[in-house]
């Protein structure tokens, strides 16, 4: 996608996003055989309930329809909320990881998996898990020391209060 369809689609679509409280993580545009498909990552603190993409498709249809943002050809929309394996990369993304497990890669070398307790403006208070029976570490990083971060998928997480609605739906 060039950047100038980026930045328009950006233009037009921020506002209808803005407008349900959301944040707007992702605009992709990928060929599907004769089609294109328009990818478009919603999220917010909340997380993001199926019902409200399903509103937000039908408005962003209606404004792609009215405009020649995305040109002649036929494509198919898609309207989301991040995936589970997507990168941590904005701050408002550790914060919505607050009490989650994480892998992290370290801009020295090594990996770290450990909770996320807290997230400030310089960086991250976390809880490293113990190992064979040990307690829980705790251990501060900045964020210039992360070079990469993800959400580990936690099956067997004992629920601690901090899931939200719209995490147990997903």
């Amino acid at each position: 996608m060039s950047t100038t369809q980026s930045e328009r689609l950006r233009g037009l679509l921020e506002p209808l996003v803005g407008a349900k409280d959301l944040d707007l993580e992702e605009i992709t545009v990928t060929p599907a055989g004769k089609r294109r498909v328009l990818r478009v990552v919603v999220d917010s603190d909340e997380g993001v309930q199926l019902d409200t993409c399903a509103e937000l498709s039908r408005e962003i249809s209606v404004k792609l329809d009215d405009t020649d943002a995305m040109g002649d050809g036929e494509y198919v929309l898609e309207v989301t909320s991040p995936g589970a394996d997507r990168p941590l990369t904005e701050h408002r993304h550790y914060v919505r990881a607050t009490g989650r497990l994480v892998k992290f890669q370290l801009t020295e070398g090594g990996e770290l998996v450990a909770r996320i307790l807290g997230v400030d403006d310089e960086g991250l208070d976390l809880e490293v898990p113990g190992v064979k029976g040990r307690k829980p570490t705790a251990r501060r990083i900045a964020f210039d020391s992360v070079a990469k971060a993800r959400v580990e998928v936690e099956f067997n997480r004992k629920n601690t209060g901090n899931d939200s609605d719209a995490e147990k739906e997903a």
